[in-house]
């Protein structure tokens, strides 16, 4: 009975979709309070439905109802219970249903905190919201129900996907679709302004704090994911720009530079045209996305579903809603006024100069993805546009932009001083150049452009403290006076500098692992030694175990340096019994930011087994970096600022006008 109501609940929040899709546009048009406050009450309401139509599927999979054909095909009675829940959402059907359910969130978070929006403005961004909504809720519900009934109920399901048990695929979805749909805000506020033809300032406002929440937690599953792959299939990277990883990292790209684009918009008033557009492209990247990732064009370990059916109905989504959007921003574009002036060198000119390389790059990971299907659409030829590509047209394409990146807030607005704040940065590059030297010394040397690499990282993080530094007068003004200074700064100055010197680790852990790090292939038999990164392993054996729905056969390794035995590893492979699918669970010790790594490979007929070892010097800067991209999110979030928003109109007021912020 609960999965019926769940299936029922399902369907009444695409009726009530609809109504919010049609009814506050209305009012809107006519002015009429009451219709366009049916928005806001249709929008809590389809989230509340569509919260019992998840709470019912998790319910089917948590006691193990194998009469569910989504619970039999992706359950077990013996899995442990947090991937029972993760395998909700562990497949298209449930996948798709946590979609909807954060995409129902986030217009009940507009409908309950957009009282500052004029009224037309926040029934617009509803309907919009809402339409989207229901073409996804169509989908679910004619091609992808997760409530689906087997006549006869097995007596035990097929298990979860075993690569999908683990705690890092319990986390990495969710995430992921806080980032892909939480731009559906952002492209909602984009058709709405353009519906009213009106786009200010105060539009801005509105319209970054849902661009930083969304690429904040874009930023965090994307992580998520790729240190997932690095640690649980046993192959020993960390990205490997598969398509579907790219589906990912292509709105990422695009969202961050809407980001930068907002901000100018929000200050001076200047790039509307440039920031409506990127809003609708972020959104439309994600949908890209979900079409590669559900239609069976590409084959991944990433990829959810094959079925062509499905494809087909998500392309019409992806036409419908990009189509729809690009056609009214053409109509729109040419009676949006440009907005301010300002001096190709200024600050607004470097973050145009920022948005220009990062969609530049996201069109280039775009076409690299694309262009292999195209071809075999077209010719039947089938080739293969691998990580070689990526790196050399990606790398150039970032290699000014990253050089550019503390230039930027030391500039004025509307007109700035290169040769200023290029002297300003000389301590930031002698600093880059000193760190960059000393790890290459540290690592018996290599590639001569991995020093370069790592000095640039040190001078972005450099580079992003020396506006604080500046700012603060530390050096000319007593530590209280400047610390004063420095708690008196907007929170978004500092969440400006974290990002920044996340980005600059990053690079750091890139450029270290990339070019520093060791490898070796050996067979091992019991007692045997081997080195790696100025460590000893010695093999003491396997072991035979079992988990609650799985085999394991695990190796034991000791770790010794100088003699002295410091620690232990173990690394296995299992074999999921009721998929009858092995995997690999590598060995993985820490030591400062680097990692050994030990992936146990198969066994030989004379007692042995192959053994891959790997040393990763500062490979944890990878996702540290990552971690301070994602607190400098949340820190410019918390901004007063944003939190406040546009002024909220008088009462008296019989049409909204979009007034600048304060």
């Amino acid at each position: 009975m609960i999965i019926e109501l769940g299936h029922y609940a399902l369907v009444l929040a695409l009726a009530v979709s609809l109504l919010q899709a049609v009814l506050p546009i209305v009012g809107a048009v006519r002015n009429d309070r009451a219709l366009m406050e049916i928005g806001t009450v249709a929008a809590k309401a389809s989230f509340l439905l569509v919260a019992m139509s998840f709470a019912a599927l998790t319910y089917a999979h948590v006691t193990s109802d194998f009469s569910v054909r989504n619970v039999w095909e992706n359950s077990h009675s013996q899995i442990p219970l947090i991937y029972k829940f993760s395998g909700v959402w562990g497949n298209h059907e449930g996948s798709m249903l946590l979609w909807m359910l954060i995409l129902t969130f986030f217009s009940a978070l507009v409908a309950v905190f957009g009282d500052n929006l004029p009224e037309s403005l926040k029934a617009n961004v509803l309907a919009v919201q809402a339409w989207i909504a229901a073409a996804f809720s169509l989908f679910i519900l004619l091609t992808s129900n997760p409530f689906n009934r087997l006549l006869d109920a097995p007596g035990e399901g097929q298990d979860l996907n075993p690569v999908l048990q683990d705690v890092g695929l319990a986390i990495h979805p969710p995430l992921l679709y806080l980032g892909y749909v939480g731009f559906s805000v952002c492209f909602s506020f984009a058709v709405a302004a353009l519906i009213e033809g009106r786009i200010d300032a105060a539009w801005a406002r509105w319209v970054r704090p849902w661009t930083l929440a969304a690429w904040t937690c874009l930023t965090a599953g994307i992580a998520m994911g790729s240190y997932w792959a690095y640690y649980e299939l046993g192959w020993g990277g960390w990205w490997f720009w598969d398509p579907v990883e790219n589906a990912s990292f292509i709105p990422w790209l695009a969202g961050t530079a809407l980001l930068h684009s907002a901000l100018v918009m929000e200050k001076r008033e200047a790039l509307k045209i440039w920031t409506v557009l990127l809003a609708i492209m972020t959104f439309s990247m994600s949908l890209l996305g979900t079409f590669l990732v559900r239609s069976g064009v590409l084959t991944s370990v990433h990829a959810f579903a094959t079925d062509p059916t499905r494809g087909v109905f998500i392309l019409m989504i992806l036409i419908l809603f990009i189509g729809g959007a690009l056609s009214l921003f053409a109509f729109r574009a040419a009676h949006l006024k440009a907005g301010g002036l300002f001096a190709p060198i200024s600050r607004e000119g470097a973050l145009v100069f920022n948005n220009l390389i990062l969609t530049t790059a996201a069109a280039t990971v775009l076409t690299g993805t694309l262009y292999p299907l195209a071809l075999e659409a077209v010719t039947g030829a089938k080739i293969s546009v691998g990580p070689p590509f990526f790196n050399m047209t990606f790398g150039l394409l970032m290699l000014p932009l990253l050089l550019a990146v503390p230039f930027g807030p030391l500039l004025a607005w509307k007109r700035g001083d290169l040769l200023g704040a290029g002297q300003r940065l000389f301590a930031a590059v002698a600093i880059g150049l000193v760190a960059g030297s000393a790890i290459y010394y540290a690592q018996n040397g290599g590639p001569i452009m991995a020093l370069f690499g790592i000095a640039l990282g040190a001078y972005m993080i450099a580079g992003s403290l020396t506006e604080l530094f500046l700012r603060s007068g530390l050096g000319k003004v007593t530590g209280a006076v400047a610390l004063r200074r420095l708690s008196g700064l907007p929170r978004s100055v500092f969440g400006t500098a974290l990002a920044h010197i996340g980005l600059g680790v990053t690079l750091i852990g890139i450029v270290a692992v990339t070019a520093f790090e060791t490898e070796h292939i050996v067979e091992m038999k019991p007692g045997m030694t081997t080195d790696a990164g100025g460590y000893t392993l010695r093999f003491d054996g396997l072991r035979n175990s079992n988990g609650p729905n799985y085999s394991e056969q695990s190796g034991h390794f000791v770790i010794s340096r100088a003699g002295v035995n410091i620690d232990e590893v173990w690394s296995s492979k299992r074999l999921y019994t009721a998929r009858q699918m092995p995997t690999t669970e590598a060995g993985i010790r820490t030591f400062g930011v680097s990692q050994l790594y030990v992936s146990l490979g198969d066994g030989m007929a004379d007692g042995g087994v192959v053994v891959r070892i790997w040393w990763k010097p500062m490979i944890l800067c990878i996702w540290g970096g990552v971690l301070f991209m994602m607190a400098g999110g949340a820190v410019s979030l918390s901004d007063r600022r944003l939190r406040i928003g546009a002024p909220a109109r008088a009462k008296k007021q019989t049409k909204p006008v979009l007034e600048p912020a304060q």
